[in-house]
């Protein structure tokens, strides 16, 4: 019996966590937070979504489904994760299929089929949704503000429809932000901005694009006549990870400027 690649990624990574002897420091209701197993860390980064069944390391931004995480353990292509996964629980029944048997399963392939893939983009469009608004605003963040530089998207995990705020990355990625995920989309890059026809002699560096939001926010609301907001170039590493890619463009940010817009 070969294992599809819906019924591969609904695997539960808990269990499959579990069976490697890798357990949650925090472990919660809907999710669990793990120190790394890719990389060494102090605090654990490493987050599982039980619900969505999905991880992310917050230290390197990476993320996907659980074929994703074999890729990267093992160093193997989407065939190979799916046939290590066979043969894990083929031969040991190791992990539970987010609670349903065999039969069950194999009842509902036909449906699954059908299902959408594990994260598909439905739509990106301008700023309007309500919830989003409110979260920004909860963290502080004028939306006015954060209007200028984030969209709302809508996409699918497993099926299951969501939305976030989506801020665009020079590859053409986006950083995903909502009240209950932190996450991404490939490819991961960093964000230079540039204001056209400004040629500034400092460049800011923030970590992520909520701490540059913050920023102008509180540059708009202290000084609302002249913010100043174009008088230096910007750099957002979205991940801990890129600042050795960060830092190079710092130099060549003026001389290859990438306009925002």
């Amino acid at each position: 019996m070969i294992m599809t690649y819906q019924e591969a990624n609904s695997i539960s990574i808990k269990d499959y966590l579990e069976s490697l002897g890798i357990l949650p420091v925090v472990d919660k209701l809907y999710y669990g937070m793990y120190h790394s197993p890719f990389r060494q860390d102090d605090t654990p980064s490493f987050k599982v979504d039980y619900g969505v069944n999905l991880w992310c390391d917050f230290g390197t931004g990476e993320g996907g489904s659980l074929i994703d995480f074999v890729m990267k353990q093992h160093g193997c292509n989407a065939y190979g994760a799916i046939s290590r996964l066979e043969q894990g629980y083929y031969s040991a029944n190791t992990f539970s299929f987010q609670g349903k048997s065999i039969s069950e399963r194999n009842a509902s392939r036909e449906e699954k089929k059908k299902a959408a893939s594990p994260i598909g983009i439905r739509k990106i469009q301008p700023l309007q949704n309500p919830a989003l608004i409110n979260y920004l605003k909860s963290r502080g963040i004028a939306p006015e503000v954060a209007a200028d530089y984030v969209q709302e998207i809508y996409y699918r995990i497993n099926g299951k429809p969501l939305f976030a705020l989506a801020f665009k990355n020079d590859a053409g990625g986006y950083e995903l932000r909502n009240p209950g995920y932190k996450g991404c989309t490939s490819p991961k890059d960093i964000t230079r901005i540039r204001f056209a026809g400004k040629k500034n002699n400092a460049c800011f560096v923030f970590e992520g694009f909520m701490d540059y939001l913050s920023f102008l926010t509180i540059r708009q609301k202290n000084s609302p006549a002249y913010p100043c907001i174009d008088w230096q170039d910007y750099i957002i590493l979205n991940s801990t990870r890129q600042c050795g890619q960060g830092f190079v463009p710092v130099r060549r940010v003026r001389e290859n400027p990438l306009p925002f817009g």
